[in-house]
């Protein structure tokens, strides 16, 4: 049985390396995928979210669009990242 929800961390790679994974997800049984960014990375799960809903058209909508923030680095290096996590629901 497949998962119910598949994550996606949307890194450096090509929009289209998102894109990819997240409609694997869906043709493999996933009824939801969450493409979590974080930092210069937000745009690029933005971009890929919109290029799956185009290329999937009336059969996913957007869920729960989630931001943040959260600390990173070293102890006194640490600073603040915006997060964002974008869900996908399958609607067949």
């Amino acid at each position: 049985m497949a998962a119910e929800a598949g994550v996606v961390f949307v890194g450096n790679k090509p929009v289209s390396s998102y894109v990819l994974a997240a409609v694997t997800q869906f043709s493999s049984g996933s009824k939801k995928v969450i493409l979590k960014a974080r930092g210069r990375a937000i745009s690029r799960a933005v971009d890929a979210a919109e290029l799956v809903r185009r290329f999937l058209g009336e059969k996913v909508k957007y869920g729960n669009i989630t931001i943040g923030s959260e600390r990173v680095g070293e102890p006194g290096k640490e600073r603040q990242v915006s997060t964002i996590e974008i869900e996908l629901v399958k609607t067949e």
